[in-house]
């Protein structure tokens, strides 16, 4: 048995497909019969180091301005499809997984070019242009909610998240997450995070916004992006923890009574670990993506959202939150409502079923 997964570019994308990937060994598959295909970004480190082979292909996204560089799309993809070709047949590939982003368009030709199945899974409330353009040619098509804008046939099994999010007890893990960060028990925890393309804009709002904080007492688990460590360590004060990267995501959600992030792939984790949140959608990516994330988390009432344009006003949406508890757990109630956390595991017995049998 042999499946395919197209996932590249951010963590909203490749750490998604890792938990299906994940959920098809638990299921039985060995790794090695799970194949991906990526670019040079995230996916080429991430993938081999969880123990997934990993083809890497010359790969280019579309500019959404005029440009010169989208002339050359066609030729790279091509080179992209015969490539991906020639692998899908020599390990007999038999269905192929695309997570959206500029990977999927070349791996869904090539996969139909090997008689194989298609399953498309699109993290966001909006679809992005990859998957419209390749759903004609999809067996099944999954969203992570209830409505996907431009995917009609989607089916809300929501945005798989890897074992230790899915299995999530902040109850459990709450003590030693308080002793990771040094956190003082009477204080309201606030998490930051910007994810791989949106940490710069929320560093300097977080920034502006501690110098100016009149709320209640509270402490921030900030984790600021690797390449912006140095700058922002100058700034870590007592109750303001600086980190550039943090491997124990469980850990940072159970230390955390609300977070302010990005909305992109990681509102699954927000809703799998039940936690409010203030959520900075980002202009960047396949159009208004993380916009239409955002508004479907506040409209069930489970975020707030500020814009990049109202980032004076983060300081007030945090401090309500903060001083709110009450309101916090509503936040999480209507969290769990959206929580798909068996996500992966639906998505990767779908493949199996549309594999065929094991053989003998």
């Amino acid at each position: 048995m042999t499946f395919a997964v197209a996932a590249a570019g951010t963590g909203g994308h490749v750490y998604p497909a890792l938990a299906v990937a994940e959920a098809l060994v638990d299921r039985g598959i060995e790794p090695e019969a799970v194949l991906f295909v990526g670019g040079s970004r995230l996916e080429s480190t991430a993938v081999p180091a969880a123990g997934f082979p990993f083809v890497g292909v010359e790969l280019r996204g579309l500019r959404r301005s005029v440009s010169l560089s989208n002339l050359g799309i066609p030729r790279v993809l091509w080179r992209a499809v015969k490539r991906m070709t020639e692998e899908f047949r020599r390990r007999g590939v038999r269905v192929v997984l695309g997570m959206g982003g500029y990977v999927t368009p070349p791996a869904v030709l090539a996969g139909r070019r090997v008689g194989a199945r298609v399953v498309l899974a699109e993290q966001n409330a909006e679809a992005g242009l990859a998957n419209r353009t390749m759903a004609p040619l999809a067996t099944r098509i999954f969203g992570a909610f209830p409505v996907t804008r431009g995917l009609e046939r989607a089916e809300w099994v929501g945005n798989p998240v890897r074992r230790a999010l899915a299995r999530f007890d902040r109850g459990t893990l709450r003590a030693e997450a308080a002793a990771r960060y040094g956190l003082d028990p009477d204080r309201v925890t606030v998490g930051v995070f910007g994810g791989s393309l949106g940490a710069g804009v929320l560093n300097r709002a977080v920034a502006r916004m501690v110098d100016r904080w009149s709320g209640p007492p509270i402490q921030l688990v900030h984790l600021v992006g690797e390449a912006h460590l140095d700058s922002m360590k100058g700034s870590e004060q007592p109750w303001w923890k600086v980190l550039g990267y943090e491997d124990r995501m469980d850990l940072f959600y159970a230390a955390s009574d609300l977070v302010v992030s990005r909305a992109g792939g990681s509102v699954a984790e927000l809703l799998v670990t039940r936690t409010p949140a203030v959520l900075v959608p980002g202009r960047f990516g396949s159009g208004a993506h993380q916009r239409a994330n955002a508004e479907a988390l506040a409209r069930e009432g489970a975020a707030l959202m500020v814009t990049e344009d109202e980032l004076d006003r983060l300081g007030e949406a945090v401090a309500a939150l903060a001083s709110d508890p009450d309101r916090r757990e509503r936040m999480a109630e209507a969290a769990g409502r959206l929580a798909r956390p068996d996500a992966a595991e639906v998505i990767a017995k779908a493949l199996e079923e549309l594999h065929g049998p094991r053989p003998a």
